[in-house]
């Protein structure tokens, strides 16, 4: 700190950009625990840089947070090789103004997530960078260590194999209400009816334990399946918490028993209808979120 207080210039500029680092660096990897080891290294290597040699520092961190990343991302790939079940990103609680950002709530949401983990680790970084952030070709070629013009190619090549998955649009307050009401009336009295009448009937229930507790180890796909399941769990449901949430620019719903987040499960919509829940209960993934929530308190 200077006599005034104020922090010393490489790291005001790191705090000044940090919410953007984190949120590239989450969305390259979808685990907010790495996100925040590869903040760590970005700032590591930040702190050593003579500043007076950098033209432009917010696209200088972008760069090197992007490095990181990327390194951790391939990392993380061998590891979801072994991983037991399906495999979700780490849930993360966002704030209602995330939500009402319709492209940074599509880009951080579950879904969307998980159709980033189709493109290989550069085509991520990538796609992250110029759709989600709108960075210049170049600024993006100095961080995946490519030609401006092969991050053409790449960025075309991404956003064609994104397109055909993508969630299909935007969740309005309403549906909202609508969906989280009818959760909640299923879990307070047992009956399941309203909640079924908004399952489309292609929905996907993803559930994640990770091997170290309980959770579907496949996709149940289907509104008769899916409200079965639902309903063997709604005794356990009533016994806990109930929270509203606003998870990853989504509607959420987070189980708690004693105190302690058990499960985190989103809500993807579209047209009115839930099209897919995940349920994120490996303890390791919960445990940003409970640090999260405990600081909102």
């Amino acid at each position: 700190m200077s006599q005034d207080n104020r922090p010393d210039p490489a790291t005001e500029a790191f705090l000044a950009h940090r919410n953007l680092l984190f949120t590239v660096a989450y969305e390259m990897l979808g685990s907010a625990v790495d996100a925040e080891d590869v903040l760590q290294e970005t700032w590591l290597r930040w702190a050593g840089v003579d500043l007076d040699t950098v033209q432009a520092q917010r696209a200088y961190l972008v760069q090197i947070t992007t490095r990181q990343a990327l390194l951790r991302l391939r990392t993380l790939g061998r590891r979801k090789e072994s991983y037991v079940g399906p495999w979700l990103p780490e849930p993360l609680l966002t704030t209602p103004d995330v939500a009402e950002d319709v492209e940074l709530a599509d880009s951080v949401s579950m879904a969307m997530l998980l159709v980033l983990e189709t493109l290989a680790p550069t085509e991520r970084a990538v796609f992250v960078l110029r759709e989600v952030f709108a960075l210049a070709y170049d600024e993006i070629a100095e961080a995946v260590d490519k030609t401006p013009a092969a991050v053409r190619q790449i960025a075309h090549r991404a956003r064609a194999h994104v397109a055909e998955r993508r969630p299909r649009g935007a969740v309005s307050a309403a549906e909202t209400r609508k969906a989280l009401a009818a959760f909640q009336w299923a879990v307070e009295t047992g009956d399941m009816q309203r909640l079924f009448d908004i399952l489309a009937p292609d929905v996907v229930l993803l559930g994640d334990g990770g091997g170290v507790v309980q959770a579907a180890v496949s996709p149940i796909v289907g509104a008769d399946k899916v409200a079965r399941v639902m309903a063997v769990g709604l005794p356990r449901m009533a016994e806990a918490s109930l929270e509203l949430a606003q998870v990853n620019g989504y509607p959420a719903l987070i189980l708690r028993f004693n105190g302690e987040i058990d499960t985190v499960t989103a809500l993807r919509m579209d047209d009115g209808l839930i099209t897919g829940l995940y349920a994120v209960r490996n303890p390791e993934k919960l445990s940003h979120m409970e640090k999260e929530t405990s600081l909102r308190r």
